[in-house]
Formats: structure tokens, sequence, C-alpha cells
């Protein structure tokens, strides 16, 4: 997890109102938004505006890397390039925000027409990254056959469902405008259908999958 003021230990999971993501608007209460970040800039941004009292997210994964002749396994961010930050953004925060180092822009149009991603993708992503799981790669989907996760500890997640073997599947959950995702393997009888499916559809881009440690 990154250091600092950490949205997710705080109030990530307490009910807001929720958000489709990817509308462009003028903010008037606390949203998500992602930072685009240059390249391995992600935790030198997370923890600047951590210390300037912004509320943020930087998902993290870990990855083996080998050093001096020895496999370990290191944190590194799950959506390379990116961290997210909740807040009202008016032109001053905005401001405050994009001239941090290390940061290239949040996503939108401009200050007053920012994208906010929808708060159920970032709640998911949150719900996994506290399970313990293993995160490997998979290509990003936006479509499909919708599906709710009905028990264990990441009861009530929805994301879409990729048949995968006998008798466990995979429930990919997407951030939609970073057009990165992140999936969790499921015992197939543990998901129930949402409304309005459609055939799975994938589309490329860098994503990530998860399975339970052997």
């Amino acid at each position: 997890m990154p250091s600092g003021r950490s949205y997710t230990e705080s109030v990530s999971f307490q009910r807001r109102k929720p958000t489709k993501g990817g509308e462009a608007l003028t903010v008037e209460e606390p949203r998500w938004f992602a930072l685009w970040t240059q390249s391995h800039c992600e935790q030198l941004v997370c923890d600047q505006l951590a210390a300037k009292g912004f509320a943020t997210f930087l998902p993290m994964i870990r990855e083996w890397s080998r050093r001096a002749g020895v496999r370990r396994l290191i944190p590194v961010p799950m959506f390379a390039g990116y961290l997210f930050v909740r807040h009202a953004i008016e032109k001053g925060s905005y401001l405050e925000i994009v001239n941090t180092r290390g940061v290239v822009r949040i996503l939108g149009e401009r200050w007053d027409r920012l994208a906010p991603v929808a708060d159920g993708e970032i709640e998911a992503i949150q719900r996994l990254q506290h399970s313990e799981l293993a995160l490997l790669p998979y290509p990003y989907l936006r479509d499909g056959q919708r599906v709710r996760i009905v028990e264990g500890a990441l009861a009530g997640v929805e994301g879409i469902l990729v048949r995968r073997k006998a008798n466990r599947d995979l429930l990919v959950v997407s951030i939609n405008l970073l057009n990165r995702s992140v999936a969790v393997e499921v015992e197939c009888g543990a998901v129930e259908p949402v409304e309005n499916v459609s055939a799975v559809r994938p589309v490329t881009g860098r994503s990530l999958a998860a399975s339970e440690y052997c």
C-alpha cells in the first residue's frame, strides 16, 4: 500500500452517491479522479499529495524481481503510470495537483470538465487490494456477462465473468477510464447474474488477473 494518507484505510467502504464514471463534469463534491504520472513516479506523486492533505489511492501488486541473483517479490503499481485522488476539485486544488512534481495531468477535458472514476470501480479494486490474492496479466474487458460474487470476502463485487475451466472462472473488474482490468479467480457457484448482460468482447490493453496463492 502507498505510504502517507491512504483513503483505502479510512472511508473506502462507506456508502456514497454512486457515479457511473467517465462523465465530464464540474465537481461540487468529492469524487475519484485518475492522475497520469511520469514514468516510475506513482509513489512520489502519491506521497507528495498525501503530505498536502489529499486523499490518495495507489493500488499495488507484487511481482517477482531478480537482484544480485536473488528472486524476491517486490511491490509495484497495479496500473503503471496512474494513481487516484478523491477531492472536490476546483481551480485552486486543480493547479496544486497538476503542479506537483511527477504529475502529467488529471484525466478529463480541462480543469472544470474532469472525468471522474466510478465509485464502484474504485471500491472493487480496493476490496481486491485487501484480499489474499496474487495478480497476473489478463486482457482488458469492458463488455460481457456481468455477475456478482455472492459469498466470501469479495461478496457484492461485480464484474465480467470469463469461463476458464470446469470449476473455477475469472471475474474481471475494470477501470474503464484507463482501459485497465484486474480479475479474481472464483468458484462457479459463487456468482449470480446481474441484469443487462452481453457477450464477452475483449479489447486490447494492459490489465491484471488474480488467483489464490498455492
